[in-house]
């Protein structure tokens, strides 16, 4: 939040701007909101099925059965 207050403060000089934008890019990119993806390692997608149809089938039932007890 800092480096988005120093956007705001430094309306009107362009140097500064171009210096605070580049530190909200910096901040955004360490967060993982901009430059390249982060998540993307290649590994399936089992974002959409249920656990019983994944290869966390039998994880989640010995979960599902120590939560019954």
């Amino acid at each position: 939040m800092e480096a988005r207050r120093a956007v705001r403060d430094a309306k009107g000089d362009d140097a500064a701007l171009c210096k605070a934008r580049a530190r909200v890019q910096t901040a955004k990119e360490g967060l993982g909101e901009r430059g390249p993806v982060w998540w993307d390692d290649g590994a399936p997608d089992y974002n959409r099925y249920l656990a019983k149809n994944t290869p966390y089938a039998e994880w989640w039932e010995r979960r599902s059965a120590s939560q019954k007890q």
